[in-house]
């Protein structure tokens, strides 16, 4: 079976050795292609015997490859979304194989979710495994009272595995780093002062007092007594 730009585009029937053509422009292709009995005669004889032969061999050889089962790793991340209120909650699905994965986002463990949805392309990892990423966008009404979990099935699992998202509480992150940063800061200057202050006051002690005469003429003290 032959195809072209996605769709079916002929096909060999072994039975009565004759090409099918199941759109228009293969017609022409078909006519030719049955006119050619021995050409057919050993199309079906390659079809029936040495690709089965080839095909099981590639088999063999890669057995272990295509027996191979890792699962994935999951982690739920969350952050503010850009320019609105909305959390947006990470669902990065990594190190798995082979590479047909299901990831879906779901409320309240049923409700299967489309809309608010971001799914990106399954990428291969340095290791031969794959990686996939789905992102939720959820409002803070949205949260109230529901409760939202990352589903993923891989023929690794048994069963479908849920990853319930809990909602981080507290100053965002970015607050947090930002006070942190300030504190840091204000510790540095306090350790400046006090350090400034430790050499100046070591820099005084190298001098002794100097003897002066105050209130008084140095000349008087050679003048001549009477």
């Amino acid at each position: 079976q032959d195809g072209f730009d996605g769709k079916d585009f002929i096909s060999f029937d072994t039975d009565t050795l004759t090409w099918t053509a199941p759109v228009m422009q293969a017609v022409i292709t078909k006519h030719k292609w049955d006119a050619n009995r021995a050409r057919n005669q050993q199309q079906k004889a390659y079809l029936e015997t040495e690709c089965i032969e080839w095909l099981q061999k590639y088999v063999q050889y890669g057995g272990e490859t295509l027996e191979r089962r890792v699962p994935p790793a999951v982690t739920l991340l969350q952050r503010k979304a850009r320019g609105s209120a909305d959390t947006e909650v990470l669902c990065h699905v990594t190190g798995f194989f082979p590479r047909a994965v299901e990831v879906t986002w779901v409320r309240d463990g049923r409700d299967q979710l489309e809309e608010g949805v971001q799914s990106g392309e399954v990428l291969p990892n340095q290791d031969g495994t794959f990686q996939l990423r789905k992102i939720l966008t959820v409002s803070s009404e949205e949260q109230r009272g529901h409760s939202y979990s990352c589903q993923v099935d891989h023929i690794s699992f048994t069963e479908k595995q849920n990853y319930i998202w809990v909602p981080e509480s507290g100053p965002p992150i970015g607050i947090i780093v930002g006070v942190i940063v300030g504190v840091l800061a204000l510790a540095a200057v306090i350790i400046g002062v006090v350090i400034w202050k430790k050499k100046q006051g070591g820099a005084q002690k190298d001098y002794t007092p100097a003897q002066t005469n105050e209130g008084s003429d140095t000349s008087s003290d050679t003048a001549p007594h009477a």
